[in-house]
């Protein structure tokens, strides 16, 4: 049987591996006392041009495979394999790797979120869609927790900056994230790989098969388990939490159907157990804004014993323990078809589920005291998601004699989400006397239970006319059709009379009800030039599209019943793209102004005297900036990459909702999770030793300004500028597929947090896996 003519196979894992690596650093006086180096080199010998230039990227970033180079789309593209050598396992590992992408932590992943250009969506309620899109190949995630997921057996990353609404969605008005998976390979390879890493017991163990299982079909198999101890302790019971346990799998068969078309079936599974603490307690004092007033709360300090609050704190004294058990799997047909004058048909089925329980301490203390109440939440999430993409894809170039391509096609997609949360409060009415007294209290409960039905259907379609060989117009337009309903009730136990029916943190009982639906129109128009065969220059203008959304949570009152606005952006970019010095050096530059209105986010109510945080349409906010990326391949052996963003994301009319728990004079601040500076320098130097063995040294270095992570302005949730340095040292044999590295993270021992967050009483920050310095060694053998 024929192999079809639709597209190559990739490998599973190329052998031998290729000495381009980005999972180490070197440091950056190496890097500047090689230019005199990379200049001789160039001007010696020509015959050595192809063995030193950079290799070609593909990317799919319109919907089909294309030259980086030649798509007029700001893109970072991560090899999968460099990223699996640097341990980065997860889309928030991968933030200082692309300076325009950040990522908000938390202690459930219902409550993390991606952020592209400083803009990103912060909210738990199951009735609002991501700014940032999550591809998983060619299926979107439509919930920001399912994006947790760990980067199992991935070809490439591309992460597509600004908005992106014409061909990937209407949760796209940011950017987008898209994975792309290993293809089977055409001959029989398999695999394993082992890491282990100190400050905190990591390990994690891959396995893996690929290979032709008969004619025209090929498949592959892919095994994970990992676990990490954690880098936090609870004095409550003196046990190690922050850390993980996983276990998944991911398999995929590929079938010939005949010499023309082609069947892709990919399934994946992944089950894990965090145990990450809801903030690890920096401060017993909070600072207003804007009036900078101190207000200390010594007994929540004295209660918090024997923790002491501080920067670089690392202990909790929590009576219940923080955890999360999530399970996110996914099953995507893909089928595609060449058609005649060079057309292509591709259609992707994909169906995804979500189960998540969270158990969260609120009160983060070791029991309730009198005037601190004791909080325990428990919430569990059941969510599913279809879709179906259908689309049609011309050759590039020209398509029946013309100078003119597109791509046009069908998106539709349903998902379903059933939640219940259940808050149990314990108050003491007084302290007791007495040896052994432990006063007065009352136990209070309040439970919800939620939900929400989404369906939307969009067309869509870009073209492209070529005027001339150097000159390309483009167009393109989305209409998306969006239906949203909600249900919610919540009940309570009755608390004492003398309490006025109040329960800290639990609103009155309710049963709400509502639905909305709004059309949205989203596209792109841009012009493109080619300078030459190395140079290209393009300016856009797109228009996002973010459908509209409900307040959907535990504590939800009847106003959240009325639904937020959609959110719309318009951006304008410029872009240069270029490869010089013989292709061994590539240069990309972007430049950017984006303004958003109908900006939905999360600000302060205040309920029954506790501040909580409920969604908005918070006004209008804007990003601008630049962004450069360069990649270079000095010499032979060495080589070096930089990625720096300045991205100027702030609120410019901030809509100040009825009862707000904070200052609404905010406008012109940052927006939150968006350093004004942020950039990157990775670099890799091989050496030849006997034997066929090579000897590689490497590192990368991440630095960012000061970023504010509320948008509540608040002085003491600001996490000042830092810079986190990695290194390692490896030995391979390409020739016998074996590889041994000895890394280390965080050279200078940098503290820092990932997310600052503010309570009644205190500030707490989330501690990252590399706030402190820690080694290890990776070992992987191909077979």
């Amino acid at each position: 049987m024929r192999r079809p003519t639709i597209a190559p196979t990739t490998r599973h894992r190329p052998r031998p591996p290729r000495g381009r690596s980005i999972a180490a650093a070197c440091s950056l006086l190496t890097a500047m006392s090689a230019s005199s180096a990379w200049a001789e080199d160039t001007a010696k010998d020509t015959a050595k041009e192809d063995a030193t230039a950079l290799p070609a990227v593909t990317v799919t970033a319109a919907k089909r495979s294309e030259s980086l180079q030649r798509v007029p789309v700001a893109v970072s593209v991560l090899d999968g394999e460099s990223l699996e050598n640097a341990n980065r396992n997860t889309l928030g590992s991968l933030t200082s790797l692309v300076p325009s992408l950040n990522f908000r932590t938390g202690a459930s992943n219902k409550d993390t979120s991606l952020f592209v250009r400083g803009v990103g969506t912060i909210s738990t309620s199951p009735g609002v869609e991501p700014t940032v899109s999550t591809v998983i190949d060619g299926v979107p995630l439509a919930r920001p927790g399912q994006s947790t997921l760990d980067l199992l057996d991935v070809q490439r990353v591309e992460v597509l900056r600004g908005p992106q609404g014409t061909l990937f969605g209407k949760n796209a008005s940011a950017g987008v994230v898209n994975i792309v998976s290993r293809e089977p390979a055409s001959q029989l390879e398999r695999f394993i790989d082992f890491s282990h890493f100190g400050g905190g017991n990591e390990t994690r163990l891959r396995g893996g098969i690929s290979g032709p299982i008969a004619a025209g079909l090929r498949a592959s198999l892919t095994v994970l388990a990992g676990g990490y101890d954690g880098n936090v302790t609870n004095v409550h019971d003196d046990s190690r939490v922050n850390g993980y346990d996983k276990r998944g799998v991911r398999a995929r068969v590929d079938w010939d159907l005949d010499a023309a078309s082609r069947l892709a079936l990919a399934a994946d599974f992944l089950k894990s157990k965090d145990d990450i603490p809801t903030g690890v307690v920096t401060r017993t004092r909070l600072i207003a804004y804007p009036s900078g007033t101190v207000s200390d709360f010594p007994a929540f300090a004295a209660a918090l014993g024997p923790v002491v609050a501080s920067d670089d704190n690392r202990r909790v004294n929590a009576n219940l323990a923080t955890t999360v058990d999530d399970r996110n799997r996914g099953v995507s047909l893909t089928y595609e078809r060449q058609l005649p004058a060079g057309h292509r048909l591709t259609a992707i089925t994909g169906w995804r589920g979500w189960n998540n329980t969270q158990r969260q301490d609120g009160d983060r203390l070791p029991a309730a005291s009198l005037g601190l109440p004791q909080s325990h939440d428990l919430g569990t999430v059941d969510f599913t998601q279809l879709s179906q993409e259908i689309r049609v894809a011309s050759p590039l170039g020209s398509t029946f004699g013309l100078p003119i391509d597109y791509v046009a096609g069908f998106f539709t997609l349903h998902t379903r989400d059933k939640e219940t949360y259940r808050r149990d409060v314990v108050r003491m009415t007084s302290s007791g006397t007495g040896t052994g007294s432990t006063g007065t209290s009352f136990a209070d409960w309040g439970e919800a239970r939620y939900g929400t039905n989404s369906h939307g259907s969009a067309l869509f379609g870009e073209g492209r006319w070529h005027l001339a060989s150097d000159w390309t117009v483009l167009a393109g337009a989305r209409w998306t059709q969006d239906r949203l309903d909600f249900e919610h009730a919540r009940t309570r136990s009755t608390p004492d009379a003398q309490f006025a029916g109040a329960i800290p943190g639990v609103n009155a009982a309710v049963s709400l009800a509502g639905n909305t639906s709004a059309i949205g129109r989203s596209g792109r128009i841009g012009l493109q030039h080619a300078v030459n065969d190395d140079l290209s220059t393009y300016l856009t203008w797109s228009r996002g599209y973010k459908g509209p959304a409900f307040n959907v949570f535990f504590n939800m009152l009847a106003r959240d019943a009325l639904a937020l606005k959609p959110e719309t952006s318009n951006s304008v970019e410029a872009g240069l793209k270029s490869e010089w010095l013989d292709r061994r050096l590539r240069l990309n530059l972007a430049v950017f102004s984006t303004d958003y209105r109908n900006y939905q986010a999360n600000f302060f109510d205040t309920v029954d005297g506790t501040v909580i945080t409920r969604l908005i349409n918070a006004g209008d906010v804007s990003s601008r900036g630049a962004e450069l990326d360069l990649d270079a391949r000095v010499t032979r052996d060495f080589t070096l990459s930089a990625a720096l963003a300045y991205v100027h994301a702030r609120i410019d009319r901030f809509n100040c909702p009825a009862g707000a728990a904070a200052s609404c004079d905010v406008n012109g601040k940052p927006l939150p999770f968006s350093p004004d500076w942020k950039g990157s320098v990775r670099a890799s130097y091989r050496f030849a030793l006997a034997g066929g063995r090579q000897l590689e040294l490497g590192g990368d270095y991440a630095w960012q300004s000061r970023v504010q992570y509320d948008i509540g302005q608040y002085a003491d949730t600001v996490q000042g500028a830092y810079g986190i340095w990695n290194a390692s040292v490896a030995l391979q044999q390409p020739s016998q597929g074996w590889r041994v590295a000895m890394v280390v993270k965080n050279v200078l021992d940098k503290s820092y947090a990932s997310f600052l967050g503010r309570g009644s009483a205190f500030v707490n920050r989330w501690v990252p896996r590399d706030d402190q310095r820690y080694f290890g060694v990776q070992a992987r053998y191909d077979f």
